[in-house]
């Protein structure tokens, strides 16, 4: 009983690393959006007419892209939102280079209504590394 009671400090850190280790297996299981590796993207793609949203600046966007991706940056997605209306009925897959703006653009995408999200792991990156087609 003496060492947690000269130990708490130790014991804290250990509380809050598991805690830390554990969060995102928690956040995944309650956020809407939905994480997709290559694979499962372009099943998603073949089988459901999945759609494809690249979230990246202007620049990375026209030095590759996947094929048909929608481009909007995340900085502008707020305002044209309103142009992914025709989208709602299918799967959206967001991606940007390694995937946090993905992500941020995920948030977004629930605020205006899309139910079937999900976030391209690795993002533009991995598709690229996996040998997968991309468009200039």
């Amino acid at each position: 009983m003496s060492f947690i009671v000269n130990n708490w400090m130790l014991e804290l850190i250990i509380v809050l690393s598991g805690a830390m280790l554990l969060w995102p297996l928690v956040q995944g299981r309650f956020s809407k959006i939905k994480e997709v590796g290559t694979l499962n993207a372009t099943q998603l793609i073949n089988r459901q007419n999945a759609a494809l949203l690249d979230v990246r600046e202007a620049k990375e966007y026209a030095a590759g892209h996947l094929p048909n991706a929608v481009h909007i940056p995340l900085s502008e997605l707020g305002g044209r939102g309103p142009e992914l209306a025709k989208l709602k009925s299918r799967p959206v897959i967001m991606y940007c280079e390694r995937g946090p703006r993905a992500r941020a653009a995920g948030s977004m995408l629930t605020k205006l209504g899309f139910a079937d999200i999900y976030h391209l792991t690795g993002g533009f990156r991995a598709w690229k590394d996996a040998g997968l087609p991309v468009e200039k």
